[in-house]
């Protein structure tokens, strides 16, 4: 026995010298596994919505049947500073019913306001927000440059310009603002961007299904109407498709519909979620990606000359890497590899992968899904996306909310749930995702039926909370309990020459060899707004070396030497014009 013993000790140490020689040293090997543990316990998400007054319950169709698509959709959700006081409030787009509800009953749009105590107020009937109808997204901007952020809500129907007035009230300005539609529209997805750089923000708007109820066909009546041989509502594939809209701000208030003009009427015919701004190809204009549904995507690249042409195909956006078609619904852009261009990230329907386009830097993308560790789930229908860096170290990772469209799945048995958990994918910094979902906290795991999705800093901590509107339910409100000590920097863009939110603005973060960039963005995920202030995760970092600011307008500035763990507001031409530190740093 002593002999064997002896046997296995030196068997032990030739294997553990070899593993010293070869490749990371075991060392490394160690340390990487732990680094990888405590990334995995960085994270851990509870909903928070009901301790912070978050009440409001959405409606939106059926709940246990579903007979027309307009009940699926679900809603969008905002977060953005309403009032000027340094916090982020809170927007909840509401829906309706077929059969209608009695006068005075019906649900409506509902704004929270930050009582920066973690907690919230419903301020919808003092705010002038009341308003019904079948709500779709919701997108926000000052396009009037008055200090005081705007909000445009679309709707099947008509869609809202809600001008922020300055005192706690809003101004429903559609009609002289230009923007009443001629006919009854199914308008989703928005967003402000200054697409001509003039200093005025432009108005983006998505655009679905041409509807009329009495022309629709019903569950069951057609192949477009069933789901693994199950009756259910009818499309979108079978109806008709519709096109897009661009309105250009004409600096007076106004609005002037340029869709046929500037190109985005065209490609029609498609069924479309959620617009998404960014410059893709770094050419110093903002480009616009679509999520379109059971048609192929679209990438509007700007000419820089007023016009977009859609390069979606030639770019590598427009299908999987199979060349289909999938059914998007969500968006969202960040540099997820930190090489200073611009990513794509789309949720799809069941049965089917969210889709990682990689940014190649010469105008094409890779399909990157199965390579990063994206692919690995199929099960689910994503809906709200984002690229964040939840642990604040650096890397954004990927968060994305689900639930079905058909709540027939629960009864009949078909390998799915109506409601749905959570995904949440860190990123490893090596261009690879890993799934945590089931390790990252109860508002993870925990099944809703989920739709809009914002991201924001409710309480100024430096980490970033997540708001869900869910359909037929309360929202949930996501906090993350396991707090790290991680550096963060956030970024506040107040333009002058260029747009006063700053839409458009482009920050790059330098720490030694390292990068990061964002932009300051309307709209994205599932027809939903975030916090306009960028995020810096810097690790343990005490200071970034140098700030890279590529303002709209085309002025660029540079900062050097800033401290972390605060706010820092950014205002054209000046630099850092205000300095707050992170409540608990």
């Amino acid at each position: 026995m002593r002999r064997v013993a002896i046997l296995f000790l030196l068997f032990l140490f030739f294997s553990l010298s070899a593993l010293r020689g070869a490749g990371p040293s075991f060392s490394q090997a160690s340390e990487k596994l732990l680094a990888t543990n405590e990334k995995r316990s960085s994270v851990s998400f509870v909903d928070i919505a009901a301790s912070a007054g978050l009440r409001a319950r959405n409606v939106f169709g059926g709940e246990d049947v579903k007979k027309y698509i307009i009940e699926t959709t679900g809603s969008g959700v905002a977060f953005f500073d309403y009032d000027n006081d340094g916090y982020v409030d809170i927007f909840l787009v509401n829906g309706f019913r077929i059969e209608g509800f009695p006068r005075g009953q019906e649900p409506v749009n509902h704004l929270y306001h930050n009582n920066r105590d973690g907690t919230f107020t419903d301020v919808t009937e003092a705010s002038g927000l009341l308003h019904s109808g079948w709500g779709q997204g919701v997108c926000a901007g000052d396009y009037d440059n008055d200090g005081f952020v705007d909000l445009f809500v679309t709707y099947w129907g008509q869609n809202v310009l809600y001008r922020n007035l300055g005192n706690g009230r809003f101004q429903d300005l559609t009609t002289p603002g230009g923007l009443k539609s001629d006919r009854v529209r199914w308008s989703t997805g928005c967003a402000f961007v200054d697409y001509d750089r003039d200093g005025h923000l432009d108005l983006v708007v998505a655009n679905y299904v041409d509807l009329d109820l009495e022309m629709t066909p019903l569950p069951g009546s057609n192949p477009n109407c069933r789901w693994k041989g199950v009756p259910v509502m009818c499309g979108p594939r079978g109806l008709k498709g519709t096109a897009n809209l661009l309105y250009h701000n004409n600096g007076n208030g106004t609005f002037t519909d340029v869709s046929k003009k500037s190109g985005i009427t065209n490609p029609s015919g498609y069924y479309c979620f959620t617009p998404l701004t960014g410059d893709f190809d770094n050419d110093g204009w903002p480009d616009i990606y679509v999520a379109c549904d059971s048609t192929p995507s679209i990438l509007y690249h700007n000419n820089g000359d007023g016009t977009f042409t859609d390069i979606a195909v030639k770019a590598g956006v427009a299908y999987n890497q199979e060349g289909k078609e999938q059914a998007g619904m969500g968006v969202s852009s960040g540099d997820y590899d930190n090489d200073g261009f611009l990513d794509i990230i789309k949720t799809n329907f069941s049965d089917d992968t969210s889709e990682l386009y990689h940014n190649l830097r010469n105008g094409t993308f890779e399909d990157a899904t199965f390579a990063s560790g994206v692919g690995v789930n199929t099960r689910y229908l994503g809906w709200g996306v984002g690229f964040v860096d939840l642990d604040q170290d650096g890397w954004k990772d990927i968060f994305i909310a689900n639930g079905h469209v058909y709540p027939e799945v629960d009864t009949h048995h078909l390998n799915s749930t109506y409601r749905e958990p959570r995904l949440l994918y860190l990123n490893m910094g090596n261009g690879k995702f890993q799934d945590i979902s089931k390790q990252a906290g109860p508002g993870i795991v925990d099944q809703r039926a989920g739709r809009g999705v914002a991201f924001g800093d409710i309480d100024n901590d430096g980490s970033l909370e997540i708001v869900i509107n869910n359909m037929n339910d309360v929202p949930s409100l996501l906090k993350n309990m396991h707090a790290t000590n991680n550096s963060v920097l956030v970024v506040r863009t107040i333009g002058t020459k260029s747009n006063r939110d700053g839409i458009g603005t482009r920050v790059l973060v330098h720490v030694g060899d390292e990068l990061q960039m964002d932009e300051v963005r309307s709209g994205g995920s599932y027809m939903s707004q975030s916090d306009f202030r960028l995020y810096f995760g810097l690790g343990k970092h005490s200071r970034a070396d140098k700030i890279e600011i590529r303002w709209p307008s085309g002025q660029v500035e540079i900062l050097k030497d800033v401290a972390v763990n605060q706010i820092i507001t950014l205002r054209e031409g000046r630099g850092i014009f205000k300095q707050e530190p992170l409540r608990g740093r």
